[in-house]
């Protein structure tokens, strides 16, 4: 069966259907009676049925097309119905976005972000999962999360990573710590102070032994912790220093904490947003996306406020 018809052509039949007369439903749904019956001879071809008996005096329903009359006017008054709900939707500007992301970007970045973007759009709920990169990148393959904020993906084929940050890896420590006052510090200077890392699950790990592979300037730790924001922690109660990415540090002043830029080598790592490949984002997860976009700069700084 050919079923070569739309809805402009159910608007016609259930037209017709309803008043009995071509003219007074060409005249209710504005269009000409021989489009009208074009339409209704175009329908009818799709079924390979009769839905009206027409004589030059009256036009009448089949008893296939008294059947059908029912199931179109259910099938229209289903799809309004379901255009009405997605509009209050819209206009309510209801619905929830899961958001992956990296905790080093979760600890003093996406807080800015979420305060804007609930000012925004109070009615709409947003679900964070903090992961590992690795993390973050299943749970956007797997489409647990609508997007995800991550360091990672740029080679995985049904993921779409658009990078919106450069950021260098800094120093980390206390402010009463020596290296605090530096303007930089080598990586051969950081083996004569107690150093902390990441274990080598994270992707911070991975990207700073990949960079130091050729180099003997590896300086040997005494604490490991699996996140960033553990070694912060640790920072700050005056443990040691540690190697992170700048994103992870607070803006501005703090009360215990200080960034030394790092060089010789030089490290960087690109953050990005990541989103499968042909997944159509909800508009609530469109919005926080692009409010990312327009938040997060391209120059290795903190967002823009």
């Amino acid at each position: 069966m050919n079923m070569n018809f739309d809805l402009a052509d159910l608007r016609a039949f259930v037209a017709v259907a309803e008043l009995n007369s071509f003219r007074a439903a060409a005249d209710s749904i504005h269009l000409s009676q021989p489009a009208l019956s074009r339409r209704i001879e175009k329908l009818e071809a799709a079924l390979g049925v009769r839905l009206f008996e027409r004589t030059t005096r009256t036009v009448n329903l089949t008893a296939v097309g008294r059947d059908f009359s029912h199931k179109a006017r259910s099938l229209l008054d289903d799809l309004e119905n379901s255009l009405l709900s997605m509009q209050a939707v819209a206009a309510s500007q209801l619905g929830e976005v899961v958001i992956a992301c990296i905790p080093s970007a979760v600890y003093y970045f996406l807080p800015k972000v979420l305060q804007t973007f609930h000012e925004q759009y109070p009615r709409i709920r947003v679900r964070i999962v903090d992961d590992s990169a690795n993390g973050v990148l299943e749970s956007v393959a797997r489409g647990e999360a609508d997007f995800g904020i991550n360091i990672v993906g740029t080679q995985e084929p049904e993921i779409a990573f658009q990078v919106i940050l450069k950021e260098p890896f800094v120093v980390a420590c206390h402010r009463a710590h020596p290296l605090a006052g530096r303007q930089q510090v080598t990586w051969a200077e950081l083996a004569q102070y107690d150093f902390m890392t990441v274990d080598k699950s994270s992707g911070n790990r991975l990207l700073v032994d990949l960079a130091l592979a050729n180099s003997n300037v590896r300086p040997s730790w005494c604490f490991e912790a699996k996140h960033v924001s553990t070694l912060l922690g640790l920072v700050e109660a005056g443990l040691g220093i540690a190697v992170v990415p700048r994103l992870s540090m607070p803006q501005g002043e703090h009360a215990t904490l200080a960034q030394v830029a790092l060089v010789e080598p030089t490290i960087d790592r690109n953050v990005g947003l990541i989103r499968r490949h042909g997944r159509e984002l909800s508009p609530s997860a469109r919005k926080l996306y692009e409010l990312i976009e327009s938040r997060w700069p391209l120059d290795g700084g903190h967002p823009h406020s």
